[in-house]
């Protein structure tokens, strides 16, 4: 017998806005980090209920890359109801909703960086470092290096940066860290490995951002060029299936590389890039896996405003 009235009780406040507000996979997520259960935990606690669901489907359904639509998926819903102690029909009722139907042809984050962008938690970080929009700087090239772990997981990014000052003064540059959903930012780490040191460091943990105030060694004046390195070390989140950098103005070359575990190799890769977050995308093409490194790569000799990335499938 199920007991609504009593799970109820035991909702924190900010789960029980999720569950009315949905959508149903940051609801998900955020009752089963909520309960503190890892995915395999979850996983097995379904199997007593007689339902049978892989800690694949589960970290899929968490990150809004699947939605549960056949009968045994619905099953264990509604077991899960009961396994995170939520209100009857919480989760069931979100998976009804018009507006939370994903597309199909849509990778694991890219409504969840949506999320991100519209909450305005990111313009509100940035205002604590009351740093112009573009920090002062004009990039002249940027070379990004994503690492996926053994367990699909993005595990670490660095970067290293070309930029010329356009004008007197600039000391410091703010990086952004997106995780993927379901990351823990408090446990992320920030490196500051070349010319450069970490200073103020925030983050929201409900949308994964975090921004890094990375000092610079000397004072620029205008039109003097510097060379920087720095990286975060994530590996918090779930199965990652793309990595995308937006662009607030237009500037020099990027090159964005994906290295991946020798035990976690994507079964295919592409390239995509969208004028806006809200925008379609366009321009994909499929990107060959260097066999020795693991690896797959994108060059713009020079970047629009707007969104690049690469996407990968794991089946």
């Amino acid at each position: 017998m199920r007991h609504g009235t009593q799970h109820a009780d035991l909702v924190p406040a900010e789960l029980e806005a999720t569950l009315r507000g949905g959508p149903f996979h940051v609801a998900l997520r955020a009752a089963i980090a909520a309960r503190g259960l890892p995915l395999q935990r979850v996983q097995h606690h379904l199997s007593r209920y007689g339902v049978k669901v892989g800690v694949t489907s589960l970290s899929y359904w968490q990150q809004g890359a699947r939605r549960p639509q056949r009968p045994e998926s619905l099953r264990a819903v509604r077991a899960l109801e009961e396994i995170l102690q939520l209100p009857d029909e919480s989760l069931i009722r979100l998976l009804t909703s018009t507006d939370d139907r994903p597309d199909p042809d849509r990778p694991p984050g890219r409504s969840y960086r949506s999320l991100v962008e519209s909450s305005g938690v990111l313009e509100r970080l940035l205002a604590e470092f009351e740093s112009p929009l573009d920090g002062g700087l004009h990039t002249i090239g940027h070379h990004e290096r994503v690492r996926i772990g053994a367990r699909r997981e993005l595990l670490a990014r660095e970067s290293h940066h070309i930029v010329r000052a356009h004008r007197d003064g600039v000391d410091r540059y703010i990086a952004i860290h997106h995780g993927d959903p379901g990351c823990a930012p408090e446990r992320i780490a920030v490196h500051a490995l070349e010319n450069c040191r970490t200073e103020r460091v925030r983050w929201h943990s409900e949308t994964g951002v975090l921004v890094a105030e990375l000092l610079f060694d000397t004072r620029l004046t205008s039109g003097d060029t510097f060379l920087f390195r720095y990286g975060f070390e994530d590996g918090t989140a779930g199965v990652s299936g793309e990595y995308v950098r937006g662009f607030t103005f237009a500037g020099g070359q990027y090159a964005l590389q994906v290295c991946f575990d020798e035990d976690a190799v994507p079964v295919r890769c592409h390239r995509f890039t969208q004028h806006s977050v809200a925008a379609p995308r366009s321009g994909r093409q499929e990107l060959a896996l260097s066999g020795h490194h693991r690896s797959v790569h994108l060059v713009e000799p020079r970047v629009r405003a707007g969104l690049v990335g690469i996407g990968w499938d794991w089946e």
